[in-house]
């Protein structure tokens, strides 16, 4: 039988210890002949900044065995000690039946702007963040990532970025977290397809779009303080 405990970080076993978990034993007198073992904390999440440091893709490890997986797939702390100091208050879940169905470029305006956390829990889809912080020296400049219930990625989109993405399979659903609750008078966009963009979405030429996102405006139309680099 095993037993086992917790007290300031060190696990107390008995018997040859818990199958897979790697220790460092240390030798002293324990009840029972317990055994003290320090293990270090596994891997939950790898964190990697992408070209536009301020969007973050994020990996959760998935733990597997003959039953199929857990996975961990938010921790505040592990964004915290990447520099995210939001809060997400709301979770959104979007359902798009076609390949190729196109949602975006959106965003709210302050006081309601948003920090997004995406992810695919069914199909794939290319997800689209564009940076309109005025004066950043990125502005205007996109990060494109796959996103796909496979791959288990996430995309962090702060505030001051527009956020879209086109779906690459049939049933596809993108299930996200933000930061303000949705404010209609708030909720904006660019055109999907502006030229000064020059966004890649792949071979999808003619997506589906909804009437709203087909009459969205040019990034040029936008005031221009919306977002200052900095504030955001």
């Amino acid at each position: 039988m095993l037993a086992c405990g917790c007290a300031g970080g060190v696990w107390l076993e008995t018997g040859a210890g818990r199958a897979g978990e790697i220790g460092l034993d240390i030798e002293g007198e324990f009840p029972d002949k317990l055994t003290a073992r320090i293990f270090a904390p596994p891997e939950i999440m790898v964190i990697e900044r992408l070209e536009i440091a301020d969007v973050l893709l994020i990996t959760p490890k998935r733990y597997g065995d003959a039953r199929g997986w857990f996975s961990e797939t938010y921790r505040e702390d592990r964004l915290a000690e990447m520099g995210f100091g939001g809060r997400f208050v709301q979770d959104n879940h979007s359902l798009s039946g076609p390949a190729g169905t196109l949602r975006g470029l959106h965003f709210q305006r302050p006081p309601h702007s948003q920090d997004k956390l995406v992810r695919v829990v069914r199909g794939a889809v290319l997800d689209v963040a564009v940076d309109i912080r005025n004066g950043s020296p990125t502005w205007g400049k996109c990060v494109a990532e796959e996103l796909s219930a496979e791959n288990g990625k996430h995309l962090l989109v702060p505030k001051g970025f527009l956020h879209g993405f086109v779906t690459l399979e049939p049933d596809t659903e993108v299930v996200y977290k933000v930061s303000d609750y949705y404010a209609p008078e708030c909720d904006a966009g660019v055109l999907w397809n502006d030229p000064a963009l020059d966004i890649d979405w792949g071979e999808v030429a003619n997506p589906l779009l909804s009437e709203k996102d087909q009459c969205l405006p040019l990034l040029a139309e936008l005031p221009v303080d919306l977002f200052p680099y900095g504030v955001y």
